[in-house]
């Protein structure tokens, strides 16, 4: 062998967990960004004069964007790789966020507002490729034994992202106002695509710092590389394949109940509880905190299972009993007398609801295979449908003083989810133009 074409001995971190921080590192920002936008909702509403409903409708607006891109982009991300769609989800999302911020300087009425919700809704299809895209990134960078795990804990980064929103931008507003503070959330994501362009690769082969055994490890022939000419016949065999349908309406369902809980937690606490500004800011950091850590534990737990009861069995179980317990917790919260216990319950609640983000994505994984940037465009497709459909009925529910009803309606999605679990076969395998080895999922479930 040539001395000049031995790749380098294995580093202390190896090159695919470089390649996870970095996605671990872009979901925490881009939830940091989306919430900070409902925790500025309260200064906004008297300074801009607008009203609770048309600060439902910019968030409807970034979460319609995500919803109709979704499938676009899990294709686009095969076609042109991770390295290029995510440096031009940074620069688009920077531009977003200022035009945002500096409309209402420049405009007023009508026009100010139509400025922040076209900034909104662009910002919604630059972002809208993140989590196909990372799906796509995970298959090709970790084994399957792995893809529950890094799926729940960067779900896990999300959370925290979330978390960090309401005291963060709160305490930025008290100091230098809601622009302001929207604005400093832009500023982190161009050092950090700038870094993800000039070291990130598609495979890891393309990489150079890869060593031979973690080569060996993602070369073990379970693993598949994205199918970078998806083809309309293979599209239309996804939208129409049961499980994928399925597993997109139980993404709908449950994602009612995170849009629920985490768009609308803060200004519960402010309207309902009657907490203050600033302390609802740091109240609303529990919730999200508790869905980082339970996407995180939900991450090992299905990786376990998944090794333990095989790919079927293995991601189902999770959904099937952690569901169930949010809805029944969601309506322990709104009739709660103590205003504490109410925050220690919706945590709770919201940290079951991401346990079972690990089980999803992972599903989506295994029953896309090839095309698993566009299966999980679809089934996040039914995800950001939950936003569109839960975000303007919360904001009229809320808007007329109905939180129990929002809530309640919250609980039956969340049963509904579990149902539609026990009849989702994730070992079914998509869309595969290609024939598969006979022996494809015995290797897939033992890797």
């Amino acid at each position: 062998m040539n001395p000049f074409l031995r790749r380098p001995q294995p580093g202390l971190v190896p090159v695919r967990w470089w390649m996870f921080a970095f996605l671990f590192g872009i979901g925490f920002l881009e939830y940091l960004q989306q919430r900070a936008l409902t925790v500025a909702a309260a200064p906004m509403i008297p300074a801009l004069h607008l009203s609770q409903m048309e600060i439902g409708w910019l968030e409807q607006a970034f979460v319609i964007g995500y919803m109709l891109f979704q499938i676009p982009g899990g294709v686009l991300g095969q076609r042109w790789g991770a390295r290029r769609i995510f440096t031009v989800i940074g620069a688009a999302t920077v531009a977003c966020i200022t035009v945002t911020v500096f409309a209402p300087d420049l405009l007023t009425g009508v026009a100010m507002f139509a400025v922040m919700f076209a900034a909104q809704f662009l910002m919604g299809v630059a972002q809208a490729p993140t989590f196909p895209v990372s799906t796509g990134v995970f298959e090709t960078w970790f084994p399957p034994r792995r893809w529950a795990l890094v799926q729940g804990l960067q779900t896990m980064g999300l959370g925290f992202g979330g978390a960090l929103a309401p005291p963060l931008i709160a305490t930025l507003m008290v100091a230098i106002g809601w622009q302001k503070a929207l604005l400093w959330t832009a500023l982190p994501a161009v050092p950090l695509f700038l870094l993800w362009a000039w070291y990130a690769r598609n495979s890891p082969r393309e990489h150079a710092a890869v060593s031979d055994q973690e080569l060996a490890l993602l070369s073990d022939g379970t693993s598949e590389h994205a199918n970078e000419r998806v083809s309309l016949r293979e599209m239309r065999a996804i939208l129409k394949d049961r499980h994928v349908l399925l597993l997109t309406f139980a993404y709908f369902c449950m994602n009612y109940v995170y849009y629920l809980l985490g768009n609308w937690c803060f200004l519960y606490l402010v309207q309902e509880r009657h907490f203050s500004v600033l302390e609802s800011g740091w109240l609303a950091t529990l919730p999200p905190m508790a869905a980082g850590l339970g996407a995180g534990i939900g991450g090992v737990v299905a990786s376990w299972l998944y090794v333990r009861l095989g790919i079927r069995r293995g991601l189902q179980l999770s959904p099937l009993l952690a569901l169930p317990g949010a809805g029944l917790l969601m309506l322990l919260a709104v009739h709660a007398g103590s205003a504490y216990l109410a925050i220690a319950l919706l945590a709770i609640c919201y940290g079951l609801v991401e346990l079972t983000e690990g089980s999803f994505w992972a599903a989506a994984m295994t029953i896309g295979r090839r095309n698993t940037m566009a299966v999980g465009g679809v089934m996040n497709t039914g995800g950001s449908l939950g936003g569109v459909v839960g975000i303007p009925l919360v904001a009229y529910l809320s808007g007329h003083g109905a939180w129990t009803t929002a809530f309640l309606i919250g609980t039956g999605f969340a049963f509904l989810t579990a149902v539609i679990w026990l009849f989702i076969d994730a070992s079914h395998v998509a869309a595969q133009e290609s024939p598969r080895d006979g022996g494809g999922h015995a290797a897939l479930a033992s890797a």
